[in-house]
């Protein structure tokens, strides 16, 4: 029996250490055990729902430029550069939201496909400017119909009204999530 009390002493002063060394730890072990974890159905989920929609969307351009040789990961550039053609590889990459390396591999098969060429900047030649050949600005006449057609099929039943409340949400969703760090987490 004073083994038995020895040993539950021994093992009460351990804890209290371990609280001592780590405080709380025994609260937050239990409200970890009894707190109920948040439910997050996929019809609740502003990522799922925001993935899903963007995955219909780019499907729906694809099958609609594909045909005129024009991939989805083109496609950005494309669009920017008809709003202002000579931008240098960086700051297509800003625009656009991608990573250097993969608007490198974009540019390279734009080029590829005679829809653009690169050309040192003249006045700073670290610099390359990329510019829209006269094929790929032909493809600004033919493509960007279709990108109205997907905005219209996409709000379809929309009021104008709705739409623009729809494009405010979606900025404030940027705005929102734009200020967290690259490594928070990011579902829901």
């Amino acid at each position: 029996m004073r083994r038995a009390i020895s040993v539950y002493t021994g093992a009460v002063a351990t804890i209290s250490r371990i609280e001592n060394w780590m405080p709380g730890t025994s609260k937050a072990a239990a409200a970890i055990q009894t707190e109920p974890k948040p439910e997050l159905p996929f019809e609740s989920s502003v990522g799922y729902q925001l993935r899903m929609a963007n995955r219909a969307t780019q499907r729906y351009l694809q099958a609609k430029i594909e045909p005129h040789g024009v991939s989805p990961g083109m496609w950005y550039f494309l669009r920017a550069l008809w709003q202002e053609d000579g931008l240098t590889q960086r700051e297509l990459s800003r625009r656009i939201g991608t990573m250097e390396p993969t608007t490198l591999t974009a540019l390279a098969s734009m080029e590829r496909a005679g829809l653009i060429t690169r050309e040192r900047d003249d006045t700073d030649r670290r610099k390359l400017n990329v510019l829209l050949t006269a094929k790929g600005r032909a493809l600004e006449d033919v493509l960007m119909p279709f990108a109205a057609e997907v905005v219209q099929q996409a709000t379809a039943g929309f009021t104008p009204e709705d739409r623009v409340r729809f494009l405010g949400y979606l900025a404030a969703v940027q705005r929102n999530l734009g200020t967290l760090s690259p490594d928070a987490d990011l579902e829901g």
